[in-house]
């Protein structure tokens, strides 16, 4: 039997859900490790049809970063949406995205991509090639409201002040994870608040010599 359109995207739809919650299940139970096949049993799926979604386990484990990192996207913009609009000038973005950050409960998701991918290893980089563009493919979305807000302001000057903080925020997720750990106690969150305001920092002043 021949599936219309409508149902035939359902069916894709549904499998690619299942498969995306076998990983996420997997993830939860034993970490980032597991097999296609396993996948494919838990999923209750045939092993090609994982194939007929994603190309890879690691391109898997990217989509279900790619959700956790969503859930914090979607805390940034709602920290931002409830901060008044600045003058446009570069300044004023900057205060918006850094009241954002610090709102938004990025040390949790950062522990939970490093449980997906695993702690970085100066001998094995797929996990920070990993994370560099999970935390890519989900900046656009940051990017694209902060030019909504500040609409009057250099397009240029919005992307780099955005991507600057995110590949920021990726330098100092490997330092805090190489050195606290996947932790979220008390501690390890004064940990991360430190260095986020050295990033903050970092990014507000740049390199000019001090005075």
């Amino acid at each position: 039997m021949t599936l219309s359109p409508d149902r035939r995207a359902a069916l894709k739809a549904r499998h690619r859900a299942a498969i995306l919650q076998a990983a996420r299940d997997l993830i939860d139970e034993r970490g980032g490790e597991f097999s296609v096949d396993e996948l494919a049993a838990r999923a209750d799926v045939a092993r090609r049809t994982v194939f007929n979604h994603f190309a890879s386990l690691d391109e898997i484990r990217l989509s279900v970063c790619e959700e956790v990192l969503s859930v914090i996207i979607d805390q940034f913009l709602a920290e931002i949406a409830n901060t008044p609009v600045g003058d446009g000038s570069r300044a004023a973005m900057f205060d918006e995205l850094e009241s954002a950050a610090r709102g938004t409960d990025l040390p949790g998701a950062i522990v939970q991509l490093y449980g997906i991918l695993g702690e970085p290893e100066d001998d094995d980089p797929k996990a920070a090639a990993l994370t560099q563009t999970a935390f890519a493919r989900v900046t656009g979305r940051l990017r694209s409201e902060v030019a909504r807000r500040h609409h009057a302001a250099d397009a240029l000057d919005t992307a780099l002040l955005v991507d600057s903080l995110m590949s920021g925020i990726v330098v100092i997720a490997d330092h805090w994870i190489s050195t606290t750990g996947p932790r979220l106690d008390d501690e390890a969150r004064d940990d991360w608040d430190a260095l986020l305001g050295r990033l903050v920092h970092s990014v507000r002043s740049g390199y000019l010599p001090e005075h």
